[in-house]
């Protein structure tokens, strides 16, 4: 099977399953993601991050539930390492960075926090909690950071129950387009 076989085969199988205590599941979730950077226009390793940046959810034993058991799963680490045997940092980079995303928001916008879904809240608090003002600074600095918090946003958006988007094979082309030898 060839890694665009795979990508495909995780997102429509095991992503059917419902995301954590969120009211869509993993497909729905990662199409939401990858809509919202398409209609902004985004470049193609970024809508591509935008799909996949929840993968490390689906690949391996899974981890459906840790969070609620106080137990950080790291599926941004999961996925970082999966997808570096097949993509670029464009594309690696934000997935690897998006949790440290939220932490960083929670720190530098007051408001964030209120605004992310209970489920996020609870999987922020084992994933770290807030940053520190100078963990903000050094997150920020960080190459792809700013690709990681405009994925972050799409994320908390992208869980909205029944909503219409393209389906995986919309995505494939670019996915393809993107995949290193």
């Amino acid at each position: 099977m060839d890694t665009l076989d795979t990508l495909c085969g995780l997102l429509n199988q095991a992503g059917r399953e419902r995301y954590g205590m969120e009211a869509v599941s993993q497909l729905e979730h990662a199409l939401q993601c990858a809509r919202l950077a398409e209609l902004e226009g985004r470049a193609p390793a970024l809508i591509a991050a935008a799909l996949l940046h929840d993968i490390g959810h689906l690949v391996g034993a899974g981890d459906e539930g840790l969070a609620e058991q106080g137990v950080d799963a790291r599926h941004e680490q999961i996925a970082a390492v999966w997808l570096r045997r097949h993509f670029g940092p464009t594309v690696v980079e934000p997935v690897r960075l998006h949790v440290d995303a939220k932490r960083f928001l929670c720190q530098s916008e007051p408001a964030y926090w209120a605004s992310l879904s209970d489920a996020s809240k609870t999987s922020l608090e084992v994933q770290g909690g807030t940053f520190r003002e100078a963990e903000a600074a050094t997150f920020i600095a960080q190459p792809h950071a700013a690709d990681a918090v405009l994925l972050r946003r799409w994320d908390d958006l992208a869980k909205v129950p029944n909503l219409a988007t393209p389906d995986i094979s919309h995505y494939r082309p670019l996915l393809a387009s993107l995949l290193q030898p």
